[in-house]
């Protein structure tokens, strides 16, 4: 039996850095103006989670916090909220996720958004120093307020955490059946316009090796291709170890992850791909994560709780 895909409603725009992608399955067409009114606040949304957790932005709340070390600032609930998940993803990581590599990122060039960056190849890379003292003794929080000892960048988790505070939004406004990205850092929520679960491509691996079946989970990838460039002889990206800044690995390209949440996906995945790949296979083997490895060799790795995801494997 060949069942009609049901209507859809979409938007596209830009926010955060990225490509955002909108899409609300629709019972009928009669739904249609609901939806894009929905799909305009959800982009409003975007906005202005911008204005507060921009590095780049000199108006944005994490440079003015940024730019007052030292003392106690009032801050809005979602950089309170975002504060206490890098606290939390710097434990549970041991300190690889530090959302301190702000300054290390700059000393490596990565100082305005990348698009607009022209690197400087003729020089000599800096040596870089590894982050001291634990993020608790640098980033405090008491009631309202945040106290920054140390400059800080939450874009390692960002996008994961705005990404599922716009499906909650979509849920509250009652739909059920959607797919918010963001730039690659997803939530599938009920069922696609074909009354199936979401079908979802891993990025970098081709679509007839790898494609992932989800409903109400997310997924996100890490990977190093977007965000690379050379000093001198050496290569750079922006997914740096705190612990060892001076070593850039190239030997993954990207780390996926399905979870429960976007954030829980975009955290895991960049903590994996900056472990490496013996260390990163041997967390996501002791935790369980359902997540694919994919190396520059074209090799492709897949943990045995992602192996029930997958609809296409070659």
């Amino acid at each position: 039996m060949i069942v009609s895909p049901k209507p859809i409603t979409k938007l596209e725009f830009k926010a955060l850095g990225t490509d955002i992608y909108l899409q609300i399955v629709l019972a009928s067409k009669k739904d249609s103006a609901k939806a894009q009114f929905t799909l305009k606040k959800i982009k409003r949304f975007y906005q202005e989670q911008e204005k507060i957790f921009s590095r780049f932005d000199p108006a944005s709340e994490l440079s003015r916090i940024n730019r007052n070390l030292g003392i106690y600032q009032k801050a809005s609930e979602g950089l309170i909220q975002l504060a206490k998940r890098a606290l939390y993803y710097n434990r549970e990581s041991q300190g690889i996720y530090d959302p301190r590599i702000i300054g290390i990122l700059e000393s490596v060039g990565y100082k305005e958004d990348f698009k607009k960056i022209k690197f400087t190849r003729n020089t000599q890379p800096p040596k870089l120093k590894p982050i001291q003292g634990r993020l608790s003794q640098d980033l405090k929080i008491k009631k309202q307020e945040v106290l920054f000892n140390m400059r800080m960048d939450f874009s390692g988790i960002a996008k994961g955490y705005i990404t599922d505070r716009a499906a909650a939004l979509l849920k509250e406004q009652g739909w059920k059946n959607f797919l918010v990205d963001s730039g690659g850092d997803i939530y599938a929520s009920g069922k696609n316009r074909g009354g199936g679960k979401w079908k979802i491509a891993i990025e970098e691996i081709p679509a007839e090796n790898i494609v992932f079946e989800i409903s109400n989970k997310g997924i996100a990838t890490s990977g190093i291709t977007r965000k690379s460039w050379q000093i001198g002889e050496k290569s750079f990206h922006h997914l740096i170890n705190p612990k060892k800044p001076n070593n850039f690995s190239h030997q993954l390209k990207t780390v996926s992850v399905i979870a429960e949440n976007t954030e829980q996906a975009d955290g895991k995945a960049k903590v994996l791909l900056i472990m490496g790949d013996k260390q990163g296979k041997k967390l996501a083997h002791s935790k369980k994560y359902a997540c694919v490895f994919f190396a520059s060799d074209g090799n492709i790795w897949i943990s045995p709780e992602a192996k029930k995801y997958i609809l296409i494997k070659h």
